[in-house]
């Protein structure tokens, strides 16, 4: 979107910052992200792949069975989800407004303010770690789908499967992609409730922009 009006940054005038689209992306796609995580544990503890267990209290499913359809089912609406997001987020130009330009010389000036603990945040621009952020966390979701599918048809989906090094490559690779996912959660929660402002534009899609910004 288009630079705010000098006036309205200056004054905080509550202004647009978050589309429809992507309000309604983001929280089809927590909820499928959500289910997918506490579905797979349980999943995974039926076959561990390291010597440790998920506690049931925070799977879901019950059982296998039950897990399994609960994964899927999010996997499906995820991936139409997903594919709406990229789509939407390429053709309007969100992308490219939102999370790019990012260098390396940005990302390494914005990682050590953040080790600083100076981290200014103003509604609707994203700095260079966020930035990254959110294109890993993308590219994340496409790593466990297409390791998903090569757990699930690893004959169909052979070729899939081979380059992730066998099943049990498959099962790494998606077992490192959800921990990283996981991980950008975490981050992202703690952010936050760090920065409380910040949640409320997700559902009103506006918020009091103050300085210069581009909001989103």
């Amino acid at each position: 979107m288009a630079n705010q009006p000098a006036s309205a940054a200056i004054s905080g005038r509550k202004t647009a910052i978050h589309p429809l689209a992507v309000r309604i992306t983001h929280w089809i796609n927590a909820i499928a992200i959500i289910i997918m995580i506490l579905s797979g544990w349980r999943i995974y503890d039926a076959s561990p792949l390291f010597d440790f267990e998920f506690p049931d209290e925070i799977t879901l499913g019950g059982w296998l069975a039950g897990a399994l359809q609960w994964h899927f089912a999010a996997m499906w609406l995820l991936v139409l989800n997903g594919l709406f997001y990229v789509c939407y987020g390429i053709v309007s130009g969100h992308f490219k407004s939102s999370f790019l330009p990012l260098t390396w010389q940005s990302l390494w000036r914005e990682f050590k303010n953040a080790l600083r603990g100076q981290i200014p945040h103003e509604l609707g621009v994203y700095n260079a770690v966020q930035r990254a952020a959110y294109i890993g966390v993308i590219c994340m979701g496409a790593v466990l789908v297409l390791s998903g599918l090569a757990i699930w048809k690893p004959v169909q989906f052979q070729e899939l499967t081979a380059l992730m090094g066998g099943y049990e490559g498959a099962r790494l690779v998606h077992f490192i992609a959800m921990t990283l996912v996981v991980f950008f959660i975490l981050v992202h929660l703690t952010l936050v409730a760090l920065v409380p402002r910040t949640l409320w534009p997700m559902f009103s899609g506006r918020g009091a922009v103050h300085g210069k910004g581009n909001p989103k």
